[in-house]
């Protein structure tokens, strides 16, 4: 039996000895698995510090968001700064320069699509052409409910409605008296 394959075994079974063991963690157990490849390889790494060992295993089990916190709270606790990293080619700044104009880009906001026409209130002379209106907007509303509806303002009166539809709403109830928010 060579020696490489009787390491390999030898990790195998340590593996599943720790996997028995109370103390199994996923860091360990990729541990081992990156230690079994491993050691087919010429030169054994040198044994570790282990408190390292310890940092690196509690580091290798947290979750992404747990370690981005981490690094921001070892940035602001050692006093580390942000630095651009420097360019390798000549052709590498002619590249960050679009890259510059897409945060202005980004920081427009985004124009709006879709809508929640909102009735507000409605002129109290004009509130049997509004009843009416709010009835032929939402066909299984009956007469009775399109008066409770109007009574009740202000309230949604569609949702995800797209803009062009929002906006001939809007001037259609606004013609009619209502007052109209298009949130």
């Amino acid at each position: 039996m060579s020696f490489s394959l009787y390491s390999a075994r030898l990790v195998s079974r340590s593996s599943r000895t720790v996997l028995r063991s109370s103390r199994a963690t996923p860091s360990r157990i990729r541990c081992l698995a990156t230690a079994a490849e491993g050691s087919t390889s010429a030169a054994p790494q040198p044994p570790a510090d282990p408190k390292i060992s310890k940092i690196v295993d509690d580091i290798s089990g947290l979750t992404l968001l747990q370690a981005a916190d981490l690094v921001s709270l070892l940035k602001t606790r050692l006093n580390i700064q942000e630095i651009a990293m420097p360019m390798a080619s000549a052709a590498a700044p002619a590249a960050a320069a679009p890259a510059e104009d897409a945060p202005a880009e980004a920081e427009k906001p985004k124009e709006k699509t879709i809508f929640t026409v909102k009735l507000e209130k409605i002129d109290a002379a004009t509130k049997a052409k509004v009843i009416k209106e709010v009835k032929a907007l939402n066909p299984t509303m009956s007469l009775i409910d399109a008066k409770k509806f109007v009574e009740s303002l202000p309230k949604p009166l569609k949702e995800n409605v797209p803009k062009e539809d929002a906006e001939k709403l809007k001037k259609l109830l606004e013609d009619l008296g209502a007052t109209v928010t298009l949130d």
